[in-house]
């Protein structure tokens, strides 16, 4: 499937991280989210119920972000992942990008993600 929908560095202040100074303080996150689906029903009949609401899959993303805590940004992106699937049926494939700007690692880095794929399985 080649149709897309990409929201792209949705930003959230989050306490996630092994690190109790990460849990405490909290840091930057971004998030990108990725969908595949056909996009043709929606467009042909210009039918925003036969689309995935990005609106909606913005502010649930960010529920999922701030509304939870994960020791692993891995953790994050799965739950994002699973939250797409199973709250947009329309949605085949989705992929989940999670980056960490201020990762507490001693070097000099612009940034550390993550990325998974997942598929809907019925």
């Amino acid at each position: 499937m080649t149709d897309r929908i990409r929201l792209t560095r949705i930003g959230v202040f989050a306490y996630h991280g092994l690190h109790p100074e990460e849990t405490r303080l909290g840091q930057r996150f971004f998030i990108s989210i990725d969908c595949r689906l056909d996009l043709r029903p929606a467009g042909i009949a210009d039918d925003f119920t036969k689309t995935a609401d990005y609106h909606a899959m913005t502010e649930q993303t960010q529920e999922v972000a701030v509304g939870r805590q994960f020791k692993t940004i891995e953790a994050l992106a799965e739950a994002v992942a699973a939250m797409v699937l199973s709250g947009f049926p329309v949605v085949r494939e989705v992929t989940v990008t999670v980056e960490k700007p201020a990762a507490p690692i001693p070097a000099m880095i612009e940034n550390v993600s993550v990325e998974v794929t997942r598929q809907r399985t019925s």
